[in-house]
């Protein structure tokens, strides 16, 4: 029997569209399973990669700002290769780099949905009160929440996630990019002396610096990684968007061997 909906009879109110650029997001997103697991694949190597230029980025970036940039363009990496490369190289670098990052997280949260979601709440204990404020954000005014935070992961994932249009994403976050290029650029040759001086002040402990960068990394995510890895792993072995809960093996061994014997033949 058909269940009448909002708007189909009389009297009754009809639903408000979706803001624009929108789609209402669909339980299940039918996308191949090559794309899933490249996209997946892709966002750990960004994520790591990412990581190592980060911690790196206070010894390196002033004498290779190039691949400090080609690794990890937050903004601190940004502002402090200003003194030290030419603005087209930043421009391209910087841009490059974050455009990749975005559109493998809008993708990821298109493409895995619910799921990416749930592996982002696993990794903070609960969905705290600003991940629905992003949601709603996203929802009512996305296009400026991407142009006002370009880099941000969650905003990119969210857009995803909610389904906005992919033009209007693209669209969005190359805006975005751009003046935050700009901005950073302008304001790292405003306080290029600044930056100078706080290279050389640390270039006798930089080292050291990365060192303590990379087991602040390794305490905050050693954990994080144990819980998650597995379920990864499974997702990319089978990237068919039915996934079974993660068991280690030695019980998928003790399953197999609790399975009956089949009958002697005749």
């Amino acid at each position: 029997m058909l269940v009448p909906t909002a708007g189909s009879l009389p009297g009754m109110s009809a639903t408000p569209p979706p803001p624009a650029g929108f789609v209402v997001p669909a339980p299940d997103l039918q996308v191949s399973p090559g794309r899933r697991r490249f996209i997946l694949v892709l966002s750990i190597v960004l994520f790591v990669v990412g990581t190592i230029g980060s911690n790196v980025g206070p010894a390196w970036v002033d004498e290779r700002p190039a691949v400090v940039l080609a690794m990890s363009a937050r903004n601190r990496n940004l502002l402090g290769s200003v003194p030290f490369i030419d603005v087209v190289p930043y421009a391209l670098l910087g841009f490059g780099r974050l455009m990749l990052a975005g559109v493998a997280l809008y993708f990821l949260g298109k493409w895995y949905g619910e799921k990416a979601i749930e592996w982002t709440e696993g990794q903070v204990g609960e969905m705290p009160a600003i991940y629905g404020w992003f949601q709603r954000a996203v929802d009512r005014a996305g296009w400026l929440m991407l142009i006002l935070m370009p880099a941000s992961n969650l905003v990119c994932m969210m857009a995803g996630y909610r389904r906005m249009a992919t033009r209007t994403f693209l669209s969005c976050i190359s805006l975005g990019i751009v003046l935050k290029l700009i901005v950073l650029w302008l304001g790292g040759k405003q306080f290029e002396d600044q930056i100078r001086w706080f290279l050389d002040a640390i270039n006798d402990y930089q080292w050291w610096i990365v060192i303590g960068l990379f087991a602040l990394t390794f305490l905050q995510s050693a954990n994080k990684v144990r819980k998650g890895l597995p379920e990864i792993i499974d997702e990319i072995e089978t990237p068919d968007g039915v996934i079974e809960p993660h068991q280690p093996h030695h019980l998928h061994r003790q399953h197999d061997h609790d399975q009956p014997e089949p009958p002697a033949q005749p």
